[in-house]
Protein backbone atom coordinates (compact mmCIF):
# COMPACT_ATOMS: atom_id res chain seq x y z
CA UNK A 1 0.00 0.00 0.00
CA UNK A 2 1.28 3.41 -0.92
CA UNK A 3 2.73 5.53 1.84
CA UNK A 4 0.65 8.49 0.72
CA UNK A 5 -2.60 6.54 1.00
CA UNK A 6 -2.58 6.39 4.80
CA UNK A 7 -1.36 8.46 7.69
CA UNK A 8 0.63 7.08 10.59
CA UNK A 9 -1.48 4.83 12.79
CA UNK A 10 -4.32 4.51 10.26
CA UNK A 11 -5.57 1.36 8.58
CA UNK A 12 -5.06 1.04 4.83
CA UNK A 13 -8.10 1.95 2.70
CA UNK A 14 -10.38 -0.97 1.82
CA UNK A 15 -9.27 -2.31 -1.61
CA UNK A 16 -12.89 -3.14 -2.45
CA UNK A 17 -13.68 0.58 -2.23
CA UNK A 18 -10.44 2.24 -3.35
CA UNK A 19 -8.41 1.44 -6.48
CA UNK A 20 -4.62 1.31 -6.57
CA UNK A 21 -2.94 2.28 -9.85
CA UNK A 22 0.24 0.23 -9.92
CA UNK A 23 3.48 1.09 -11.72
CA UNK A 24 1.88 4.05 -13.49
CA UNK A 25 4.18 5.97 -15.78
CA UNK A 26 1.42 8.54 -16.32
CA UNK A 27 -2.28 8.69 -15.44
CA UNK A 28 -5.02 9.99 -17.70
CA UNK A 29 -8.10 11.31 -15.88
CA UNK A 30 -11.43 11.97 -17.61
CA UNK A 31 -13.77 14.57 -16.15
CA UNK A 32 -17.52 14.29 -15.55
CA UNK A 33 -19.28 13.26 -18.79
CA UNK A 34 -23.01 13.73 -18.02
CA UNK A 35 -24.22 11.63 -20.93
CA UNK A 36 -22.26 13.55 -23.61
CA UNK A 37 -21.36 10.47 -25.66
CA UNK A 38 -20.15 12.30 -28.75
CA UNK A 39 -17.66 14.30 -26.73
CA UNK A 40 -16.48 11.11 -25.04
CA UNK A 41 -15.97 9.33 -28.36
CA UNK A 42 -13.91 12.31 -29.58
CA UNK A 43 -11.78 12.23 -26.41
CA UNK A 44 -11.28 8.48 -26.80
CA UNK A 45 -10.14 8.97 -30.39
CA UNK A 46 -7.59 11.60 -29.34
CA UNK A 47 -6.41 9.41 -26.48
CA UNK A 48 -5.80 6.48 -28.80
CA UNK A 49 -3.09 8.52 -30.54
CA UNK A 50 -1.39 9.64 -27.31
CA UNK A 51 -1.45 6.62 -25.00
CA UNK A 52 1.98 5.30 -24.11
CA UNK A 53 3.15 2.11 -22.40
CA UNK A 54 2.69 2.43 -18.67
CA UNK A 55 -0.24 4.84 -18.92
CA UNK A 56 -3.22 4.28 -16.65
CA UNK A 57 -6.74 5.70 -16.94
CA UNK A 58 -9.30 6.91 -14.40
CA UNK A 59 -12.85 8.00 -15.20
CA UNK A 60 -13.87 10.45 -12.48
CA UNK A 61 -17.63 9.83 -12.23
CA UNK A 62 -20.91 11.40 -13.41
CA UNK A 63 -21.17 9.31 -16.54
CA UNK A 64 -24.97 9.51 -16.41
CA UNK A 65 -27.42 12.28 -15.55
CA UNK A 66 -28.46 15.48 -17.35
CA UNK A 67 -27.44 14.45 -20.90
CA UNK A 68 -29.43 12.73 -23.64
CA UNK A 69 -26.86 10.11 -24.68
CA UNK A 70 -26.54 8.15 -21.47
CA UNK A 71 -26.87 4.67 -22.98
CA UNK A 72 -24.37 5.56 -25.71
CA UNK A 73 -21.98 6.98 -23.10
CA UNK A 74 -21.84 3.77 -21.09
CA UNK A 75 -21.57 1.72 -24.27
CA UNK A 76 -18.63 3.88 -25.39
CA UNK A 77 -16.89 3.44 -22.03
CA UNK A 78 -17.27 -0.34 -22.22
CA UNK A 79 -16.10 -0.49 -25.83
CA UNK A 80 -13.03 1.62 -25.09
CA UNK A 81 -12.17 -0.53 -22.11
CA UNK A 82 -12.10 -3.57 -24.39
CA UNK A 83 -9.71 -1.75 -26.72
CA UNK A 84 -7.45 -0.71 -23.86
CA UNK A 85 -7.25 -4.20 -22.43
CA UNK A 86 -6.39 -5.62 -25.85
CA UNK A 87 -3.08 -3.76 -25.77
CA UNK A 88 0.08 -5.74 -24.98
CA UNK A 89 0.80 -6.08 -21.23
CA UNK A 90 -2.53 -4.44 -20.30
CA UNK A 91 -4.39 -5.46 -17.15
CA UNK A 92 -7.94 -4.89 -15.94
CA UNK A 93 -6.67 -2.78 -13.01
CA UNK A 94 -5.15 -0.28 -15.46
CA UNK A 95 -8.61 1.27 -16.01
CA UNK A 96 -10.61 2.57 -13.03
CA UNK A 97 -14.14 3.96 -12.77
CA UNK A 98 -15.07 6.17 -9.83
CA UNK A 99 -18.50 6.71 -8.34
CA UNK A 100 -19.90 10.16 -8.95
CA UNK A 101 -22.89 11.96 -7.49
CA UNK A 102 -25.04 10.79 -10.41
CA UNK A 103 -24.11 7.15 -9.92
CA UNK A 104 -24.70 7.49 -6.17
CA UNK A 105 -28.19 8.87 -6.82
CA UNK A 106 -28.93 6.11 -9.32
CA UNK A 107 -27.87 3.47 -6.82
CA UNK A 108 -30.14 5.02 -4.17
CA UNK A 109 -33.00 5.40 -6.63
CA UNK A 110 -33.01 1.67 -7.38
CA UNK A 111 -33.65 1.16 -3.65
CA UNK A 112 -36.11 4.03 -3.33
CA UNK A 113 -38.82 1.83 -1.80
CA UNK A 114 -36.63 1.63 1.32
CA UNK A 115 -36.55 5.40 1.82
CA UNK A 116 -38.62 7.00 4.62
CA UNK A 117 -39.89 9.79 2.35
CA UNK A 118 -39.48 8.38 -1.20
CA UNK A 119 -41.45 11.08 -2.99
CA UNK A 120 -39.33 13.81 -1.42
CA UNK A 121 -36.13 11.93 -2.17
CA UNK A 122 -37.13 11.43 -5.82
CA UNK A 123 -38.08 15.09 -6.24
CA UNK A 124 -34.70 16.09 -4.76
CA UNK A 125 -32.88 13.78 -7.18
CA UNK A 126 -34.91 15.06 -10.13
CA UNK A 127 -33.64 18.59 -9.53
CA UNK A 128 -30.10 17.23 -9.74
CA UNK A 129 -30.24 15.43 -13.07
CA UNK A 130 -31.45 11.89 -12.35
CA UNK A 131 -34.52 12.28 -14.61
CA UNK A 132 -32.31 11.88 -17.67
CA UNK A 133 -31.04 8.52 -16.43
CA UNK A 134 -34.56 7.33 -15.62
CA UNK A 135 -35.68 8.20 -19.15
CA UNK A 136 -32.60 6.61 -20.70
CA UNK A 137 -33.68 3.26 -19.26
CA UNK A 138 -37.26 3.66 -20.44
CA UNK A 139 -38.71 5.00 -17.20
CA UNK A 140 -41.04 7.93 -16.63
CA UNK A 141 -40.15 10.27 -13.75
CA UNK A 142 -43.78 11.35 -13.36
CA UNK A 143 -44.89 7.73 -13.06
CA UNK A 144 -42.14 7.16 -10.53
CA UNK A 145 -43.28 10.11 -8.45
CA UNK A 146 -46.82 8.74 -8.46
CA UNK A 147 -45.52 5.32 -7.42
CA UNK A 148 -43.49 6.92 -4.63
CA UNK A 149 -46.65 8.54 -3.29
CA UNK A 150 -48.74 5.41 -3.74
CA UNK A 151 -46.98 2.86 -1.59
CA UNK A 152 -44.11 0.44 -1.30
CA UNK A 153 -45.35 -2.28 -3.65
CA UNK A 154 -45.97 -0.02 -6.62
CA UNK A 155 -42.69 1.79 -6.08
CA UNK A 156 -40.83 -1.52 -5.87
CA UNK A 157 -42.32 -2.56 -9.22
CA UNK A 158 -41.23 0.73 -10.77
CA UNK A 159 -37.64 0.51 -9.52
CA UNK A 160 -37.51 -3.17 -10.50
CA UNK A 161 -38.42 -2.21 -14.05
CA UNK A 162 -35.54 0.26 -14.17
CA UNK A 163 -33.16 -2.35 -12.77
CA UNK A 164 -34.20 -4.91 -15.38
CA UNK A 165 -33.85 -2.34 -18.17
CA UNK A 166 -30.31 -1.65 -17.00
CA UNK A 167 -29.51 -5.36 -16.86
CA UNK A 168 -30.77 -5.70 -20.43
CA UNK A 169 -27.93 -3.43 -21.60
CA UNK A 170 -24.78 -5.60 -21.74
CA UNK A 171 -22.22 -4.48 -19.18
CA UNK A 172 -24.20 -1.57 -17.73
CA UNK A 173 -25.18 -3.22 -14.46
CA UNK A 174 -21.70 -4.60 -13.91
CA UNK A 175 -20.04 -1.26 -14.63
CA UNK A 176 -22.32 0.79 -12.39
CA UNK A 177 -22.01 -1.69 -9.52
CA UNK A 178 -18.20 -1.95 -9.57
CA UNK A 179 -17.34 1.71 -9.04
CA UNK A 180 -14.58 2.81 -6.67
CA UNK A 181 -14.71 5.70 -4.22
CA UNK A 182 -11.27 7.03 -5.15
CA UNK A 183 -8.05 5.90 -6.82
CA UNK A 184 -4.39 6.53 -6.05
CA UNK A 185 -1.02 5.55 -7.44
CA UNK A 186 0.97 2.97 -5.52
CA UNK A 187 3.84 5.41 -5.03
CA UNK A 188 1.57 7.74 -3.05
CA UNK A 189 1.96 10.58 -5.55
CA UNK A 190 -1.46 11.02 -7.17
CA UNK A 191 -4.97 10.81 -5.72
CA UNK A 192 -8.10 10.91 -7.90
CA UNK A 193 -11.58 11.74 -6.58
CA UNK A 194 -14.92 12.66 -8.07
CA UNK A 195 -15.94 15.99 -6.52
CA UNK A 196 -13.66 16.70 -3.59
CA UNK A 197 -12.72 15.68 -0.09
CA UNK A 198 -12.41 17.00 3.44
CA UNK A 199 -8.70 17.66 4.05
CA UNK A 200 -9.19 17.13 7.80
CA UNK A 201 -10.32 13.51 7.39
CA UNK A 202 -8.37 10.43 6.28
CA UNK A 203 -9.24 8.95 2.92
CA UNK A 204 -11.27 6.03 4.24
CA UNK A 205 -13.40 8.37 6.40
CA UNK A 206 -14.41 10.79 3.63
CA UNK A 207 -17.88 9.34 3.10
CA UNK A 208 -20.22 11.43 0.93
CA UNK A 209 -17.66 14.23 0.59
CA UNK A 210 -16.09 12.24 -2.25
CA UNK A 211 -19.15 12.58 -4.51
CA UNK A 212 -20.95 15.61 -3.11
CA UNK A 213 -17.79 17.62 -2.66
CA UNK A 214 -16.62 19.74 0.21
CA UNK A 215 -15.71 23.36 0.61
CA UNK A 216 -12.48 22.02 2.00
CA UNK A 217 -11.17 21.13 -1.46
CA UNK A 218 -10.44 24.77 -2.18
CA UNK A 219 -8.56 24.93 1.11
CA UNK A 220 -5.98 22.33 0.11
CA UNK A 221 -2.80 24.37 -0.07
CA UNK A 222 -0.39 21.65 1.03
CA UNK A 223 -0.15 17.98 0.01
CA UNK A 224 -3.05 15.98 1.43
CA UNK A 225 -1.88 12.79 3.22
CA UNK A 226 1.41 12.99 1.33
CA UNK A 227 -0.10 13.03 -2.16
CA UNK A 228 1.55 15.52 -4.48
CA UNK A 229 -1.75 16.34 -6.14
CA UNK A 230 -5.42 15.52 -5.62
CA UNK A 231 -7.35 15.54 -8.91
CA UNK A 232 -11.12 15.93 -9.06
CA UNK A 233 -13.37 15.51 -12.08
CA UNK A 234 -16.46 17.49 -11.11
CA UNK A 235 -16.95 20.96 -9.70
CA UNK A 236 -20.56 21.79 -8.85
CA UNK A 237 -19.72 25.49 -8.94
CA UNK A 238 -18.41 25.08 -12.52
CA UNK A 239 -15.47 27.42 -12.05
CA UNK A 240 -13.41 25.80 -14.82
CA UNK A 241 -9.95 24.26 -14.85
CA UNK A 242 -7.54 24.63 -11.97
CA UNK A 243 -4.65 22.39 -12.93
CA UNK A 244 -1.84 23.21 -10.51
CA UNK A 245 -0.91 21.03 -7.50
CA UNK A 246 -1.74 20.30 -4.77
CA UNK A 247 -5.47 20.35 -5.74
CA UNK A 248 -6.42 20.15 -9.41
CA UNK A 249 -9.88 20.42 -11.00
CA UNK A 250 -10.26 19.18 -14.59
CA UNK A 251 -14.01 19.83 -15.00
CA UNK A 252 -14.65 22.30 -17.83
CA UNK A 253 -18.46 22.01 -17.74
CA UNK A 254 -19.26 18.98 -19.89
CA UNK A 255 -23.03 18.52 -19.82
CA UNK A 256 -23.56 22.23 -19.23
CA UNK A 257 -22.21 23.62 -22.50
CA UNK A 258 -18.51 23.08 -21.83
CA UNK A 259 -16.05 20.53 -23.23
CA UNK A 260 -15.09 17.14 -21.87
CA UNK A 261 -11.53 17.01 -20.55
CA UNK A 262 -8.91 14.29 -20.37
CA UNK A 263 -5.85 15.38 -18.38
CA UNK A 264 -2.59 13.45 -18.12
CA UNK A 265 -0.56 13.67 -14.90
CA UNK A 266 3.03 12.68 -14.19
CA UNK A 267 4.08 11.12 -10.88
CA UNK A 268 5.52 14.52 -9.98
CA UNK A 269 1.98 15.92 -9.96
CA UNK A 270 2.65 18.00 -13.06
CA UNK A 271 0.28 18.15 -16.00
CA UNK A 272 1.78 16.35 -19.01
CA UNK A 273 -1.03 16.68 -21.57
CA UNK A 274 -4.59 17.90 -21.96
CA UNK A 275 -7.38 16.95 -24.36
CA UNK A 276 -10.70 18.78 -24.76
CA UNK A 277 -13.60 17.84 -27.01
Amino acid sequence: MAAGAVRDGEAAPDPSKFAVLRCARRVWAISAIHGEARRLVAVHAALAERLEPGDRMVYLGNYVGFGHEIIATLDAMLAYRRLLLARPRAFACDVVYLRGAQEEMWHKLLQLQLALEPAQVLAWMAKRGVDATIQAYGGDPTTGLGAARGGVLGLARWTSGLREAMRARPGHYELLHALKRAAFTDDGALLFVHAGLDPDRPLDAQGDALWWGSGGFAQIVAPYAGFKVVVRGFDAARCGHALEPPAATIDAGCGFGGPLTAACFLPTGELADLIEA
